[in-house]
């Protein structure tokens, strides 16, 4: 199984020299741990200092890690992630976690291959998940079907399902559809990303009803080349705008509530989603590094970040299917990524065998 099957990782092709060529200015340094390997590898500097327990959560035998794709944290802390088992595999798509790491459930069979996008919001005084599932496998064996979003409780029971938008009318048949990742709207509604789709964004009310669709395939303002993240930018002293990781592109995007495009930051490489804490933008970026932007979207630091590094990674693409060649202290393609309460950062990996690394934030 290999997300290179899908076209829009064949743009990791026509945009690795360059990335490999962008060394903004990073606060990367790393302490190498001792001999006894008991001294933790630590990244980033100042402010943005943590130690890197990479290989974390006790991942069950009958789960086994396939590619790590979505991150989410609840109001317990309980961690709940998302990856891509194989289609004939009997293995949960979204798994779950305590704080320290000890499995606590998993569900979701029927979505294997297709577990991406996860984000968390509460409705009166529950939390629900919002899953984007890229393509999904009947659990009769017969062929996958196209992606939908879901909204499910906290154990996986369902809510509701979302087909494709078919009120769009910019479809010709619902395989086109390939939902990545979901944003919330300030009034109870949301945004779905289809990165891997049409590349458009569709936009819902609070009662799951169909709003508008916008962007299209391009490069010029309000166009996309796999929308891949989407977020509600609310950090304090910002007027409420969406921010999209427009991957392929190179640059983030930020757009209206209602669609119209607004401005584009350049200063990311293979952005890939987002997460807010205070006035803190996270951004996983497929290239090797995860992105620290401050209220002004300058960049605080590159986490992992070492041009060297990110020459090899990005050469063929390889590494991901070589564990044995991956160093302490540095990331390979970065899917995901997102803060808990503490400040502590949580990042899944687009690799083979999955990889999700701890980031505790030291004081």
């Amino acid at each position: 199984m290999s997300d290179t099957l899908d076209p829009q990782r064949r743009d990791f092709l026509k945009t690795a020299s360059a990335a490999a060529a962008t060394a903004l200015t990073s606060d990367f340094f790393v302490h190498a741990a001792d001999k006894s390997g008991s001294r933790p590898v630590v990244i980033g500097s100042g402010e943005f200092t943590y130690e890197c327990h990479h290989n974390w959560g006790e991942v069950p035998d009958q789960i086994k890690w396939h590619a790590t794709h979505g991150v989410a944290i609840d109001e317990a802390g309980l961690i709940y992630i998302t990856h891509r088992a194989p289609f004939n595999s009997n293995i949960d798509t979204v798994t779950t976690f305590e704080p320290n790491g000890k499995f606590v459930r998993s569900f979701g069979k029927q979505w294997n291959f297709g577990g991406h996008g996860i984000d968390i919001r509460k409705d009166g005084n529950e939390e629900f998940l919002y899953l984007a599932i890229t393509t999904t496998k009947p659990l009769d064996g017969s062929k996958p079907r196209p992606g939908l979003v879901t909204k499910t409780t906290l154990t996986g029971e369902k809510v509701w399902e979302l087909q494709y938008p078919k009120e769009s009318n910019l479809y010709e048949s619902p395989e086109k559809y390939s939902p990545t990742n979901i944003a919330f709207a300030p009034d109870g509604g949301f945004y779905i990303a289809d990165g891997y789709g049409q590349n458009y964004i569709h936009q819902y009310d609070k009662n799951v009803k169909y709003v508008r669709s916008f962007g299209g395939t391009g490069e010029g303002p309000g166009q996309f080349k796999t929308p891949h993240g989407i977020w509600l930018d609310n950090r304090p002293g910002r007027e409420p705008l969406l921010v999209v990781a427009d991957r392929a592109n190179a640059r983030l995007q930020y757009m209206s509530l209602d669609g119209k495009p607004l401005s584009i930051v350049n200063n990311v490489s293979f952005p890939a989603h987002f997460d807010i804490q205070g006035t803190k933008l996270l951004i996983p970026d497929l290239h090797a590094r995860v992105t620290i932007f401050d209220k002004n979207n300058n960049v605080s630091v590159h986490l992992g970040y070492d041009p060297k590094w990110t020459e090899q990674v990005l050469e063929g693409f390889k590494m991901r299917e070589q564990p044995e060649r991956w160093e302490n202290g540095k990331f390979i393609h970065p899917h995901d990524a997102c803060f808990d309460a503490a400040g502590n950062i949580y990042v899944v990996e687009w690799v083979q065998t999955g990889r999700v690394t701890f980031l505790k934030k030291v004081s």
